[in-house]
């Protein structure tokens, strides 16, 4: 079945979210602001569309498809779940200016170059877990850091006293902080669940070419055990929580998109 049209429906999909969003965002007139039901409705037909692609290249295989462009499917697929669903609750829409974007690029790449990197099928059902934690906690964070970006934004405007335009469509400063260390604290509590089983069921680290992978989810797991720490104990906001957030992030998408970059496009078979 030729997959290349649905993946082509699946990324105007985002991208049609993302004009929404912008439109309900920075749009001056009020006719041109849609409801929040709309954009809900749109991600809702992108994401079956997304769910099909990745059942396609991802699941229906031999084994468990985590090749670069699959995971980073994966990832933008949970990411912009978790938008869709907490949207119903909580004002986090504007984080898909950015992130909707980015699925769309994620849908083209895994359909227009699958790669693969396959977990065989007979593998240990913990294993097949721990993968999928660790894609949950990765989106979690990718949340955490475009909202630390905004946060960013948002103190900027703030201290040079213009607090028009943008700033009027984001949540109180309070509430973003609070939905910041929200994603934070998940996204650690899963990551050290990954960790944890990583270590359970990787027998030869180094032969799997995953020490540095390791070492690198160990830092980011330090960093945001200490950003938390420092959150409960001290109070922590502002820039010093967003800082420590994107730095983080920064080695968390190193150690995950990293190390599959360099073991699929670097390291050759011999």
């Amino acid at each position: 079945m030729n997959m290349q049209p649905i993946a082509l429906l699946g990324a105007g999909l985002y991208l049609l979210a993302t004009l929404f969003t912008g439109l309900r965002f920075f749009s001056e007139n009020w006719r041109l602001r849609l409801p929040r039901g709309a954009i809900t409705g749109v991600l809702a037909i992108g994401l079956l569309t997304h769910a099909l692609l990745l059942w396609h290249f991802t699941l229906n295989q031999p084994g468990l498809n985590i090749s670069l462009t699959s995971a980073a499917s994966m990832v933008s697929f949970t990411v912009v779940l978790i938008i869709a669903l907490t949207a119903l609750k909580q004002p986090v829409e504007n984080l898909g200016l950015l992130l909707f974007p980015l699925a769309a690029l994620a849908v083209l790449a895994a359909v227009f170059r699958p790669g693969e990197h396959l977990l065989p099928a007979g593998s240990p059902w913990g294993l097949r877990l721990h993968v999928v934690i660790s894609i949950v906690a990765y989106a979690l964070f990718t949340l955490a850091a475009v909202q630390a970006l905004l946060l960013a934004i948002q103190n900027a405007k703030l201290k040079a006293h213009h607090p028009g335009g943008f700033m009027r469509a984001l949540p109180p400063l309070q509430t973003m902080e609070g939905l910041l260390f929200s994603l934070i604290l998940t996204g650690f509590i899963l990551l050290t669940v990954s960790l944890f089983s990583g270590f359970m069921f990787l027998d030869d680290m180094f032969a799997q070419h995953l020490v540095h992978k390791t070492i690198l989810s160990l830092i980011s797991w330090v960093v945001f055990a200490v950003l938390l720490w420092g959150r409960f104990v001290f109070g922590w906001r502002g820039r010093i929580a967003i800082r420590w957030t994107l730095v983080g992030f920064t080695i968390l998408m190193l150690a995950y998109f990293g190390s599959k970059a360099v073991l699929e496009l670097l390291i050759k078979p011999a």
